[in-house]
């Protein structure tokens, strides 16, 4: 392709699209329904946060300039900054620590930084049709844009908000039901107090120590950036309704297995519930798209274990 300098690389994206409904027709006071199942204690604060945004949804190709090497958030910019400023997504950092990219790509949750469009550009398929005009079920046929390498083609690519969370805009999810049920389950060390001391009584050692193994059981937990990728891929979660959610449980099971943590009954009497490990169906679909590493489903499968042989 770089032997080629009169052919230009496009790549297509293919936005889901959402405008919600101005706040004035949004907030407008509704009766609840008698028939409205109670809400789960690892759900949203409220009614308005698990309510489904209403507004405008439509589907928006944008067709641009591009290398295979690019990343989808590299072209996302290229489309807000030359081409359309109203497209609304979420990034920070760029570089897969921060976890607010996700976004669902050809369906996978996934972070817009880390796909490129090498990986994730897929070129159109068309129904197989014979000559009788019946449409075969098996696989498709693709159109062949490469020969040759003329077309400079490189696909499309098609985008969604995270799955199992509302909309907020565009690309944009509301992951605010995520992150408080991550905050229901204490995310923090809870330790004793007793600190090293001298025997005059002075504080010597301000560290709580560990030996390697004992890191070892929490330390690739300690790496979740919270993005929701594995819970855009369950199957079970949504929203918090009726499962606390894959990202709740790796945070629970990070301070469960650290050994300076005194708390571990008690988060593991959090967990143990019907809206926690019981509601997991150990589908594992939550490994497939960690951007750290994580086995998510292995790992909840392990608290599981754990708290059965309490």
């Amino acid at each position: 392709m770089s032997d080629m300098g009169n052919v230009v690389n496009t790549v297509t994206l293919r936005v889901n699209r959402f405008a919600p409904r101005p706040e004035r027709d949004r907030d407008r006071s509704r009766g609840g329904s008698p028939f409205a199942k109670k809400s789960s204690p690892f759900g949203g604060s409220g009614a308005s946060a698990r309510r489904r945004p209403r507004g405008k949804q439509w589907v928006q190709d944008y067709t641009l300039s591009a290398r295979p090497e690019d990343t989808v958030l590299d072209c996302l910019l290229s489309i807000k900054r030359t081409i359309d400023p109203t497209l609304a997504f979420r990034y920070s950092c760029g570089h897969g620590m921060c976890g607010s990219d996700a976004v669902s790509i050809n369906g996978t949750p996934t972070l817009l930084c880390t796909a490129t469009v090498k990986d994730w550009a897929k070129q159109p398929s068309v129904s197989m049709v014979d000559d009788e005009g019946f449409r075969h079920t098996g696989d498709t046929a693709v159109i062949e844009t490469d020969d040759g390498d003329d077309s400079g083609n490189l696909g499309i690519i098609e985008l969604a908000p995270l799955p199992g969370f509302p909309v907020q805009r565009d690309l944009i999810a509301n992951i605010d039901q995520m992150l408080d049920q991550i905050r229901r389950l204490k995310p923090y060390l809870q330790a004793n107090d007793e600190l090293a001391t001298t025997d005059e009584g002075k504080i010597d050692v301000f560290e709580y120590l560990q030996r390697p193994e004992q890191l070892a059981k929490y330390e690739q937990l300690s790496n979740c950036i919270a993005c929701g990728t594995c819970e855009g891929s369950c199957p079970v979660y949504a929203g918090g309704e009726a499962f606390i959610g894959p990202a709740a449980l790796i945070t629970a099971s990070r301070f469960i297995n650290d050994s300076r943590d005194v708390q571990a009954a008690a988060r593991m009497d959090a967990i143990d519930s019907a809206d926690g490990i019981a509601a997991c169906q150990s589908v594992r679909a939550c490994s497939r798209e960690c951007p750290r590493g994580i086995d998510v489903g292995e790992e909840i499968w392990q608290l599981i274990a754990q708290i059965k042989e309490r």
